[in-house]
C-alpha cells in the first residue's frame, strides 16, 4: 500500500512538473486519480523551490540582484519547472470561452493545439500581471507569497476536479477526474491546512480567497461547458495563484 501511494506521488509529481525523479513509462488512469490528493505537496515543493531560490540569492549569495530581474527569473524559474504546462491550459481555455461559439466548438478550439489571438493575449497579461504583483509585494512577505501561491493553485484545482464533472468523453485529463471524489478532496485538505496553517493568518486568507475564486470560475465554466476539462485545470491553477499573490497586496 505505501508503495501504491508512493508511486501515485510520482505519477502526480512527474506530470505537473519537469523535475525528474524516476523514470516511469506506464502510466494507468489509476494512478492518475490517485495522485491528486498530493497535488498540495507538490505544489509545496514547488514553493519551496521557488522561495528557497529568492531566499538563497537575497542572503547567502551576495548579489543585490534587481527586484525587477528577481521578478523575471522568478515567473521563468516557475515555467521552467512546470513545463508551462498551465500556461498551456489557460490559453487554450480563453481561446475556447472567448470564442462566443457554442459548447461543442469551444470545445473543439480548446483542443486545437494552435494559439489563438485570445490565448496569446492571456499568456501576455498573465505574465505582466504576475511580474506585477512580485514587485508590488513587501519584499518581507514575498518569500511567503511565493511559497504559498503553488499551493493555494494545487488545492483549488483538487477542489475543481472532484467537484464539477468532466465536459469530454475522453482526454488526458479525465484520467484524473475518472476516480476522484470527495474522499481525495479531504485527503488533500488535510495535506493543504498542514502546510498553510502554521504559517499564519493572512496565509490562511489567501488561500481561502483563492480556493473560493477558484471554485466560482469553475462554476461559471462548467455551466458554458458542460463540465471542466484538463485545459480549465491549468487555467484555475495559474488564476488562483495571481490571485493568492493579490491577497498578500491588499
Amino acid at each position: 500500500m505505501f508503495g501504491n501511494m508512493i508511486g501515485d506521488f510520482v505519477t502526480g509529481f512527474q506530470f505537473l512538473t519537469r523535475i525528474p525523479i524516476k523514470v516511469q513509462t506506464h502510466w494507468t488512469p489509476e494512478s492518475f486519480s490517485n495522485s491528486v490528493k498530493f497535488f498540495p505537496l507538490i505544489g509545496g515543493i514547488i514553493g519551496l523551490l521557488l522561495a528557497g531560490i529568492l531566499y538563497g540569492t537575497e542572503s547567502f549569495w551576495g548579489a543585490k540582484v534587481p527586484i525587477h530581474l528577481m521578478a523575471i527569473g522568478l515567473i521563468l524559474i516557475e515555467i521552467l519547472i512546470t513545463g508551462g504546462l498551465h500556461c498551456d491550459g489557460l490559453m487554450d481555455t480563453v481561446d475556447g470561452i472567448f470564442s462566443g461559439r457554442p459548447r461543442e466548438k469551444m470545445l473543439e478550439i480548446m483542443k486545437d493545439s494552435r494559439v489563438g489571438a485570445f490565448g496569446a493575449m492571456s499568456f501576455c497579461l498573465l505574465i505582466f500581471v504576475k511580474y506585477s504583483l512580485i514587485m508590488d509585494i513587501d519584499p518581507l512577505l514575498l518569500p511567503v507569497a511565493i511559497l504559498v501561491m503553488p499551493i493555494v493553485g494545487r488545492t483549488a484545482v483538487v477542489a475543481a476536479i472532484t467537484m464539477y464533472p468532466y465536459a469530454r468523453s475522453e482526454g488526458l485529463g479525465k484520467a484524473f477526474y475518472q476516480s476522484a471524489h470527495k474522499y481525495t478532496l479531504w485527503v488533500a485538505g488535510i495535506f493543504s491546512a498542514l502546510l498553510l496553517i502554521p504559517l499564519g493568518k493572512l496565509v490562511i486568507i489567501s488561500g481561502v480567497v483563492g480556493i473560493t475564486f477558484a471554485l466560482l470560475l469553475s462554476e461559471y465554466i462548467s455551466k458554458r461547458l458542460g463540465g471542466l476539462t484538463g485545459d480549465v485545470y491549468g487555467a484555475i491553477i495559474e488564476l488562483t495563484e495571481i490571485i493568492t499573490l493579490l491577497v498578500f497586496i491588499i
